[in-house]
């Protein structure tokens, strides 16, 4: 193709989708994050590797965990890694009880739970561990990315954030009483048009949201539903966006009772595009929920999103896209990519070598101390998207902070 075709479409019609916490891959992770919550809390190096299963009243937990307190031995530490997942199931069950759960196929109180959490293999400690000869090492190889647009004000891909919103929305609604009818699986999907690379106009909306029997005390009818659902839906876009062409797809297969992880088997993990941008920007693979900070797969995402966001309110871009690579047990990255998309107020190579020289390097430690990840602040981002939220007064989403805008803008 010659140089003057490799241009980026400016018109076009994108689509992203979301999922509600009361998702059954939205409770798994958001049981994996509590545990992950709890071992920090009690030891702020905890080692973390958890996945969930959840269907009709079954909760599974599997993975390898550690944690230690200085100046133990090594049983010591092993009996208290046994005391923290001793503890560990009366706060799953309350945070299927705050989703909402309290249904016949799926209850907080009643499903049965099962732990297989071990500790973490000794080959992988290994390698991830520091020493007196080595920095802490990443702990897995791969590749992760992040991304960061103007489309929105929260610097995310509008189809995405859209589709959080509406769903955010009806949550609200949902846990103040102020919609009691509805249940909490929900999906929500967003179809934009664009124009000149920004949202023109809203082509379709679809929100398929379980439901009780009735809707206010009557029986229920799609009508009843789109009636109940579409103000909430309509809100959350600017004005101007909804037009007449606007297609609406409320419940579109009809009755929605049955859902949750009684109606399908949740598995932590399996949303990894709904925690990111909506598949506006490419993604690594790995997921997020039941990992502790030192596996770069959440940790260096977070750092992509923190440093592309930056980018791109320092007004160098107005898209930017990060990626980074690692070797399991080594500290340095293997990588270095900057995506700026056509943007040309600053050379790509320039912050290629300045963004990871304002990380010290980008090691797996460097990340963890400069965004403060070693606290128990991850069961809140489980639903609703790792990436768009404000950072908030305990320390979490701190990799959403603008604090290196002013520097950047420097650079040009």
């Amino acid at each position: 193709m010659s140089p003057e075709k490799c241009v980026a479409r400016t018109s076009y019609v994108f689509t992203s989708e979301s999922v509600s916490e009361g998702h059954p891959d939205k409770v798994a992770d958001r049981i994996s994050d509590t545990v992950v919550d709890a071992f920090i809390e009690a030891d702020p190096a905890a080692r973390v590797a958890c996945e969930t299963l959840v269907t009709t009243n079954r909760i599974v937990l599997a993975g390898e965990v550690r944690a230690g307190r200085e100046g133990q031995s090594k049983a010591q530490n092993r009996d208290f890694t046994k005391s923290i997942i001793a503890s560990l199931q009366p706060k799953v069950r309350a945070a299927i009880k705050d989703i909402g759960y309290a249904q016949k196929g799926f209850h907080w109180e009643k499903a049965r739970y099962a732990c297989y959490l071990h500790g973490q293999s000794a080959h992988i400690a290994q390698g991830v561990d520091a020493s007196d000869k080595k920095d802490e090492g990443a702990g897995d190889q791969g590749i992760m990315f992040g991304h960061a647009c103007s489309e929105t004000p929260e610097m995310m891909p509008a189809t995405l954030q859209y589709s959080h919103n509406i769903l955010k929305r009806l949550a609200e609604a949902r846990h103040s009483g102020e919609c009691p009818d509805l249940e909490p699986d929900a999906k929500s999907q967003v179809t934009l048009r664009y124009e000149n690379g920004k949202p023109a106009e809203v082509l379709a909306v679809v929100v398929s949201h379980q439901h009780k029997k009735r809707l206010k005390g009557k029986v229920y009818t799609p009508k009843r539903m789109e009636e109940l659902v579409k103000p909430y839906a309509r809100a959350v876009f600017p004005d101007g966006l909804v037009t007449k062409n606007t297609r609406w797809h409320i419940n579109p297969t009809g009755k929605f009772e049955i859902g949750g992880p009684d109606g399908d088997s949740g598995l932590t993990g399996r949303k990894i595009i709904v925690d990111t941008y909506g598949g506006a920007a490419p993604h690594g693979g790995g997921a997020f929920s039941g990992k502790d900070p030192t596996k770069v797969d959440r940790s260096a995402a977070y750092v992509c999103r923190y440093l592309a966001k930056n980018v791109v309110a320092a007004g160098l871009a107005q898209r930017c896209t990060i990626q980074i690579s690692y070797a399991i047990g080594v500290a340095a990255p293997t990588s270095f990519y900057v995506d700026l998309h056509g943007a040309d107020t600053i050379d790509p190579a320039k912050l290629e070598k300045a963004l990871p020289e304002l990380m010290d390097g980008c090691t797996p430690r460097a990340i963890r101390t400069r965004l403060n990840l070693n606290r128990p602040i991850y069961a809140r981002t489980a639903a609703y998207g790792h990436f768009g939220r404000q950072p908030d007064n305990e320390g979490g989403f701190t990799w959403e902070r603008t604090d290196l805008a002013e520097e950047l803008r420097r650079l040009s």
